[in-house]
């Protein structure tokens, strides 16, 4: 899996260190980057207006008095994610402290967010036939930041995939976010066995399930 900071330290060394300029100082010119980096004004410019078409800065225009307005730039959404967050570190901590303190406890914070989630699920999914409840739940998983998609198998079983593990860090501790992931899709999809087949966890790069509507044959065993 590919870390926030692996992400920034792939960039290139000028792109990194206008990154960490302009996170420092809030907002930067053309002029403060190429003194930062010890080159013109125009090969700044160049530099910025790359990371600006990568979506990892903006700009906008300041205007101080006549002449030509002044553009400062700044990071976007994007560009902000690339430095290094601790909230898998933060939510182990919390949660560590949560179990020392009542065991039961931590148990009822994973089933409130499984309630959370089912609920929302269910509002979404309201009066929609069985493929368009497994569009929307693939849906609710992508925004979750899973990366998921679902595909549809000939023989009208479905295939949920999630390409990212969006709780990889917390799940590598407190299997309650993996095991709640399972029981998540089987409340939301109870017309259906739910199996997973593929897992983060057990050494597979992405987590899959099947899902058999109750209406189709399972396979025999061969």
């Amino acid at each position: 899996m590919t870390t926030t900071r692996d992400a920034l330290s792939s960039l290139p060394a000028a792109h990194r260190r206008i990154l960490e300029y302009v996170k420092r100082a809030g907002d930067a010119s053309a002029d403060g980057v190429a003194a930062d980096l010890g080159v013109t004004a125009s090969a700044a410019r160049q530099h910025l207006v790359a990371l600006e078409r990568d979506g990892l800065l903006e700009h906008r225009a300041v205007r101080a008095g006549p002449g030509r307005p002044r553009h400062l730039f700044a990071l976007t959404p994007a560009g902000d994610a690339l430095f290094p967050r601790a909230y898998a570190e933060l939510t182990n901590e919390l949660l560590e402290y949560v179990e020392d303190e009542d065991p039961t406890l931590l148990e009822r914070i994973f089933e409130r967010r499984a309630r959370r989630r089912l609920q929302r699920a269910r509002e979404r999914m309201a009066r929609l036939g069985f493929p368009d409840r497994v569009r929307v739940v693939a849906e609710l998983l992508d925004e979750d930041g899973y990366l998921a998609e679902f595909a549809r198998r000939d023989d009208g079983a479905f295939v949920i995939t999630e390409h990212n593990c969006a709780v990889l860090g917390v799940a590598l501790r407190y299997r309650h976010a993996c095991s709640s992931e399972l029981d998540f899709l089987r409340a939301a999809l109870p017309e259906a066995e739910v199996t997973r087949i593929a897992h983060r966890i057990n050494g597979g790069h992405v987590c899959a399930y099947l899902v058999r509507p109750a209406d189709i044959e399972t396979p025999d065993a061969p």
